[in-house]
């Protein structure tokens, strides 16, 4: 909980929540609520989400995450927030290729698979900097803060990973 204030700062910016499936946390309540849910979803194994800080200060300035990790099928969707402040510094690159390799490396996954919506460019970047393919297009799949908004789905397969040659 040490926290709330951080994770506030991160997801109740709309122009991070822009292409979030979700609308920017209305409050600290709610963020309090959201490190919770974080909290009980990494102890069950639904859903492991990071907490993407600063060496120098500590703070919370984003969060990585594997979603709906399948230990049977061995896949795990991936998503990602970044504070608006640490865009383009190459924060979120250094955040996802560790979860990655934790993803493929640790947790023996085959495949890792992400949503993005095609407007945002920065993070189609992102995910295509790691050796991500683009695997689909689904019109209108989300509707958030009154907006209908399409998915770019991509994915990533482990010896694609391995042979991308990309520092870990």
């Amino acid at each position: 909980m040490d926290d709330v204030d951080d994770v506030y700062a991160v997801f109740s910016d709309p122009e991070v929540m822009r292409y979030w499936s979700t609308p920017p946390l209305p409050n600290k309540e709610a963020a309090a609520s959201l490190i919770e849910e974080i909290q009980t979803g990494f102890a069950q194994q639904q859903s492991l989400k990071w907490g993407v800080a600063l060496l120098s200060d500590n703070r919370v300035i984003g969060t990585a995450t594997l979603f709906r990790p399948d230990f049977t099928h061995r896949r795990a969707e991936l998503g990602y927030a970044l504070g608006r402040k640490q865009w383009g510094q190459g924060y979120m690159h250094e955040a996802l290729t560790a979860v990655v390799a934790y993803a493929f490396n640790t947790l023996h996954f085959h495949r890792i698979e992400a949503d993005v919506d095609p407007r945002n460019a920065a993070s189609i970047r992102a995910l295509e900097r790691l050796g991500f393919q683009r695997e689909g297009y689904l019109r209108e799949r989300w509707y958030v803060g009154g907006e209908t908004q399409d998915a770019l789905f991509y994915g990533l397969l482990r010896p694609e990973w391995e042979t991308a040659n990309i520092p870990t």
